[in-house]
């Protein structure tokens, strides 16, 4: 019975729920400049940035209005304009239908254990 419990709660809080969210993008004068894990940005790359997120982290971003998602890597901090939650490459936003700024849903799929400056966090 102990190791039933055990399993189930290990199994309910390695799937987190999917948050509400306001999206933006970048791409442009950004490629090809260093992230802040210590990686080139690509704007053709499905990764993004998020303010708390370790580096590594994939994340199921679904537009709320097209029905559209991706799985992105984050590799980058922001953003930092008020009331947005996760900045997608330029990439990662086409795939999903979105303009400038869209609301999504934001699904964590997986966290690193171990991650260190230097490391590539999306290859």
């Amino acid at each position: 019975m102990k190791k039933l419990l055990l399993i189930s709660t290990l199994v309910m809080s390695s799937v987190a729920p999917a948050t509400a969210s306001i999206a933006s993008w970048y791409g442009g004068k950004f490629h090809g400049r260093m992230t802040a894990s210590g990686e080139k940005f690509n704007k053709y790359a499905l990764t993004a940035a998020h303010r708390t997120l370790k580096f590594g982290s994939k994340v199921r971003v679904t537009n709320t209005k097209t029905g559209k998602s991706t799985v992105v890597c984050i590799n980058d901090r922001g953003p930092y304009a008020h009331g947005r939650s996760i900045d997608l490459s330029q990439a990662a936003a086409k795939k999903i239908g979105m303009g400038g700024v869209a609301r999504v849903s934001l699904k964590v799929l997986s966290q690193p254990k171990k991650w260190r400056y230097g490391m590539k966090p999306c290859k």
